[in-house]
């Protein structure tokens, strides 16, 4: 598999994608999108896959935004077909995807790096990160899931504040906030991320789908009560399930297969 803009490779199981522009602060623009698009795809498919992470080169940034260069010839309809586009080709499907996705954040992680963020099923940051949502600053709104991702996660009144002020937050204030789960060295980042993905990779695939999908359900409104209850009861016909629970009974480690 060939990308132009990312980095990507398995280990243990787990994918590490790395957007690999630093030199542009790991800027997303079309083609960034595209190959994460891609590279997503094949953790979607891949069995060998359990997990990803996704992190940028470099120490500097996470993704410090979209590359604001493409913006100045749109017009309405074409601003509104780039977020659509960035949404169901990159945003969506990190969030929506059945196998856990951790973001490690090294860094700025901005505008549209801090809804990449956000879209994982969970954040670590570095020491030195920092998030913030300022397209008010261009005349703009979070046109990534910025709006309602973070309300979600950290509440309506901190993210007003942090979107209508295009502020940031340092890693420490993320953690306080709830936007992250640890905050650890920038030389620790990535093998703490890898460590969880080492944990995680042990449990049931099937399982860890169905807990993705049923959060997620209940974050959009929906009736996530009626989700996990289809859920739970679809998965006591797997395979996974009744391995798990003869291995409980047996007092051993169970063995997963995803079937």
């Amino acid at each position: 598999m060939e990308f132009q803009t990312i980095l990507f490779s398995v280990e243990n199981g787990t994918a590490i994608i790395t957007i690999n522009r630093a030199d542009k602060m790991n800027a997303l623009n079309r083609d960034v999108i595209n190959d994460m698009s891609k590279a997503l795809d094949a953790v979607y498919t891949s069995p060998d896959i359990r997990s990803a992470i996704i992190t940028g080169a470099g120490a500097k940034a996470f993704v410090a935004g979209a590359d604001i260069s493409e913006f100045t010839s749109l017009d309405g309809a074409g601003g509104e077909a780039l977020s659509r586009y960035g949404q169901e080709h990159l945003f969506s499907k990190v969030e929506n995807c059945p196998k856990p996705i951790i973001a490690a954040v090294n860094g700025f992680s901005l505008g549209g790096g801090c809804e990449l963020a956000m879209a994982c099923h969970f954040r670590v940051a570095s020491e030195n990160a920092k998030f913030g949502q300022p397209e008010v600053n261009l005349g703009l709104i979070p046109g990534y899931g910025g709006t309602q991702r973070l309300a979600q996660l950290i509440g309506k009144g901190k993210a007003m504040e942090i979107s209508l002020t295009g502020g940031m937050i340092n890693a420490q204030e993320a953690l306080q906030y709830g936007l992250v789960n640890y905050v650890v060295p920038a030389d620790e980042l990535v093998a703490k991320c890898q460590a969880l993905c080492d944990v995680i990779n042990t449990k049931a695939p099937l399982a860890l789908a169905q807990i993705i999908a049923c959060m997620n359900k209940e974050s959009r409104g929906n009736d996530g009560f009626e989700t996990e209850i289809k859920a739970f009861g679809a998965l006591f016909d797997t395979a996974d399930m009744r391995e798990g629970v003869t291995a409980f009974l047996e007092k051993r480690k169970a063995v997963f297969t995803g079937k």
